[in-house]
Order: C-alpha cells, then sequence, then structure tokens
C-alpha cells in the first residue's frame, strides 16, 4: 500500500522570507516534496490553510494577533508557491482537492474520504510544530497509519520541528517518523 501524500499548506504566506508566517528551510523541503509527488502519481492531496470570514471563540486573539491574515480565500498569500502549482492544478483538474480548512488540522470528513478509513496518509509541508503535528494527531487518533517525512516538513523553528517530530514518534506505529528516501521507496514497492 502506497498511501496518500498529503502536502500540508505550502503556500505563499508560509514561503515568503518577509511573511510573519515565515517558514524557516520553506525553500529546502520543496524538492524533497516533488520527488514524493513524483512516487506517488495520482495519491496526492493539497491543503490549504485560510483565515476565518469572522473569527469565534479563541481564534479572535488569535487574530488579534496577526491581523495581516484576515484576508479573504483568494487572496495571494493562501496560493500555492510556484514550483508546487502545477501539481496542485493537476490534482484539481482530477478531482482531488485542494482540501481548505480554516484550522490547523486539517484531517476532517474531507481528507478522510479522500485518505480512507483504512489508509496510509504521508504528511509533508508546514509547519511541523504546528498544522503537520495537528493533521497526525487527528488522523491517527482516527485509526489512519501516518508517515510523516522529516527531511520534508520544516517546522517554525529547527528546536520546535525536531520536538514535534520526537512527540510524533511517542505515537508510534499509529505515527512513523521517515525520511524522504524510505517514503518514496514505499511509494514504489
Amino acid at each position: 500500500m502506497t498511501g496518500t501524500l498529503v502536502v500540508i499548506d505550502m503556500q505563499r504566506v508560509f514561503g515568503d522570507p518577509g511573511s510573519p508566517w515565515a517558514t524557516p528551510r520553506f525553500d529546502a523541503i520543496i524538492d524533497p516534496i516533488q520527488q514524493l509527488i513524483e512516487a506517488h502519481g495520482e495519491a496526492v492531496v493539497f491543503t490549504h490553510y485560510v483565515s476565518p470570514a469572522q473569527p469565534h471563540g479563541a481564534w479572535v486573539d488569535y487574530f488579534h494577533d496577526w491581523p495581516f491574515a484576515l484576508q479573504p480565500p483568494s487572496a495571494e498569500l493562501w496560493r500555492i508557491v510556484a514550483p508546487l502549482e502545477a501539481a496542485a492544478a493537476r490534482q484539481q483538474d482530477l478531482g482531488v482537492g485542494p482540501v481548505v480548512a480554516e484550522t490547523f488540522s486539517k484531517w476532517g470528513p474531507e481528507l478522510a474520504q479522500l485518505v480512507g478509513a483504512d489508509g496510509r496518509m504521508v504528511l509533508v509541508g508546514v509547519s511541523t510544530d504546528c498544522c503537520v503535528l495537528s493533521t497526525a494527531l487527528a488522523a491517527a487518533d482516527s485509526g489512519v497509519e501516518v508517515l510523516v517525512v522529516a527531511d520534508a516538513t520544516a517546522g517554525v523553528e529547527d528546536a520546535t520541528h525536531a520536538q514535534a517530530l520526537d512527540l510524533m514518534r511517542l505515537y508510534g506505529p499509529l505515527i512513523k517518523v521517515v525520511t524522504t528516501a524510505e517514503a518514496v521507496a514505499a511509494a514504489r514497492a
């Protein structure tokens, strides 16, 4: 079983070095992600984080700290970065995604249907210590096997990236932390 590659939030807001939400090492994970996209063929899903039109609950305080992000889903900052745009468009043409969410976790009915109840989800993208972590834990809790590709994810800081990976390792065997080479080999097996 190869699994479904889920590309978490590879959007301009996280890739632009001038963005308040810039993720260091964002550019370093593009090549590994492209390798994994090629290895997974059509079994690829892109996700998009977007801000809510009207924040509620604890999100009110969150967006008080980050008012720049209160932009409509069509805003440039939410677009997939240029090196991955063609792959994302191809998947959309196939009727696969994107999965759009106003939450850190992208796991929900839409992604669950794409992965399958007994499926395997291969996670890449940003940020390891936020959206990747939230998605991995929710999916694993629902019984999906999750592979997190360490060198195809990036965190807000190197230290928190490593801590998030260590935390996810505690959820084994539900969650496994692997390398790009291991994930490509599994996809091609």
